[in-house]
């Protein structure tokens, strides 16, 4: 990407990523976010995170504008906390999906992501704080009738890259399979459904073109929204799937990395 062409859309990911290892936005990475919005650019997280997680760091960052989130399966509007587009996973599907986790992965533990709260059975024993209130334990994900806009599942044996290999071609075709850093953690999302195709369809409303995009990330499903943008940087402290994959490198997000880009790029 030319640097005379500014960016139209800066895409970043969240944990690992725009967050520091604590959690939090820096006074440094807020104040880059600030100029590249004063130069005319729309901030979009992308993240594995349900709206619920994002509204809060997007207070931190100053952020307003709509986020992708669910490995995009929800558009989310941050300003009137409304989900204003959804791509559910086929319950169907995703029952098919359970059976084949469970037959390869046994003892494997599974909940549901329905866009404002999360089902889990007794096996998946996750819990983050910004879910607690949100979550509520049921015998089987697939008892009601709620939207399954992730299927998640969840391993004490396995980490999330054996579990990818393990499952990958009893999978391929029905769903997405991905995951973002958490040990043990598949994240499933509905056939076509990716951080980058969602990415892609805002920007067409847009009328942005690829090369317009700046990108940042850290995990696997992060790959294809930084091979879409024009220009993608992986995080320093990246998985090495992403950093095999990615040429263009930051700082990591404890060094404020997407600030040392924004600020080169807008000042």
């Amino acid at each position: 990407m030319s640097t005379s062409i500014l960016p139209r859309i800066v895409a970043t990911d969240l944990d690992g990523t725009l967050l520091n290892s604590s959690g939090v936005i820096t006074p440094r990475t807020r104040e880059a976010l600030r100029s590249a919005r004063s130069a005319g650019a729309e901030i979009v997280f992308v993240t594995a995170r349900a709206p619920r997680g994002v509204r809060a760091i997007a207070g931190q960052a100053g952020v307003t504008d709509l986020a992708i989130c669910s490995n995009g399966a929800i558009v989310y509007d941050l300003t009137t906390d409304e989900i204003v587009a959804s791509h559910p996973l086929d319950r169907a599907v995703a029952k098919g999906v359970a059976r084949a986790l469970t037959a390869a992965l046994p003892g494997v533990g599974l909940a549901v992501e329905t866009g404002r709260g999360v089902l889990a059975e007794p096996a998946y024993t996750r819990r983050i704080a910004h879910d607690l209130a949100y979550l509520r334990e049921v015998g089987s994900v697939f008892d009601g009738d709620e939207p399954i806009v992730k299927l998640l599942a969840q391993s004490r044996t396995w980490t999330a890259d054996e579990m990818v290999a393990a499952v990958s071609a009893e999978v391929d075709g029905l769903a997405e399979v991905t995951h973002s850093g958490v040990d043990g953690l598949l994240e499933i999302s509905a056939r076509g459904v990716t951080k980058a195709g969602t990415l892609d369809a805002l920007c067409r409303e847009r009328g942005i073109a690829p090369g317009e995009v700046v990108a940042f990330g850290d995990m696997p499903n992060d790959l294809a929204v930084l091979a879409y943008a024009g220009a993608g940087y992986a995080m320093a402290n990246a998985h090495h799937l992403v950093l095999a994959a990615i040429e263009r490198r930051t700082l990591s997000n404890d060094e404020d990395g997407v600030a040392a880009v924004l600020e080169a790029l807008y000042g």
